[in-house]
């Protein structure tokens, strides 16, 4: 074998075993990453909590204080 093929493979290998360790983090990561919540986010214009509602609601209940409040668009 030249010192060329030699290299080649070298560098193949490294390249191979780094897109092995990549391609795993990346499946690990996505496994246990935690899923986007789809609940809308209000916060209450008397007290100033801010709490979260099921996506199909468009006004909600304060907890704190029971103030109807709309949802905060981002």
């Amino acid at each position: 074998m030249t010192v060329d093929s030699l290299l080649l493979a070298y560098v193949v290998f490294l390249l191979g075993l780094l897109a092995l360790i990549v391609t795993g983090s990346e499946m690990r990561r996505r496994r246990f990453a935690p899923k986007p919540s789809q609940d809308r986010i209000f916060r209450c214009e008397q007290c100033g909590l801010v709490y979260t509602d099921d996506p199909d609601v468009d006004r909600s209940r304060c907890s704190q204080c029971g103030e109807m409040n709309e949802p905060v668009t981002f």
